[in-house]
């Protein structure tokens, strides 16, 4: 599997364009369609995969479904960010849900050649969901490189968190990418989860 990764200019948030047999998956829509075209590269775009729904993750979600004659993956906690432009932190709102395929808890998609395990993880946000595809998971905003996610903002937990992080820890990875920033290890991501979990349990 080919990863590609196109930095946004809202927050600098990460979209990725994930390759394999010639077909597409997209996580997150933070970067300008004009920006991700060019890395799809005619491959057959099979879904949108949203992290959560604040705008530096979701805002031209609907273009891309429209271009690429795709669907938005979401958990169902997405349509209460996306509908409201304050809980979204943005300047955009979604009002027609008719492109969306809307899921609760943990799933399993089956889209072409990709398998993808979503894992709700809600603590950043209500509607946090990690995904797992091969052995590199997609995190949003739950885990950075060095650091987690933001629990202040709607809808954010600092338990829900904590039992998020516990929920990354046991899975099989090799690599982690983020909603910002560069990509880090397993290695490296065990040193971070067992400093924050230590930190959020106090």
């Amino acid at each position: 599997m080919e990863i590609l990764r196109i930095v946004s200019d809202l927050l600098d948030s990460n979209t990725f364009v994930l390759k394999q047999n010639d077909e597409a998956v997209i996580i997150d829509a933070g970067a300008k369609l004009s920006l991700v075209k060019p890395k799809v590269d005619g491959a057959k775009v099979l879904g949108v995969l949203l992290t959560h729904g604040h705008y530096d993750h979701a805002m031209h979600c609907l273009e891309y479904a429209s271009e690429f004659g795709c669907k938005v993956y979401a958990a169902s906690a997405a349509k209460e960010y996306l509908s409201d432009a304050e809980k979204n932190y943005g300047k955009f709102k979604i009002e027609n849900f008719e492109e969306f395929c809307f899921f609760d808890g943990d799933q399993t998609l089956n889209l072409g050649s990709f398998k993808i395990w979503a894992y709700a993880t809600p603590g950043h946000s209500k509607c946090g969901v990690c995904y797992l595809v091969c052995d590199t998971i997609f995190a949003g905003d739950l885990i950075f490189k060095q650091g987690v996610g933001r629990t202040d903002l709607f809808g954010g937990s600092k338990s829900e968190m904590l039992e998020s992080l516990k929920k990354v820890q046991s899975l099989q990875f090799s690599a982690l990418e983020s909603g910002h920033g560069e990509g880090s290890t397993r290695l490296e991501q065990e040193r971070n989860l067992k400093t924050f979990i230590r930190f959020l349990s106090r």
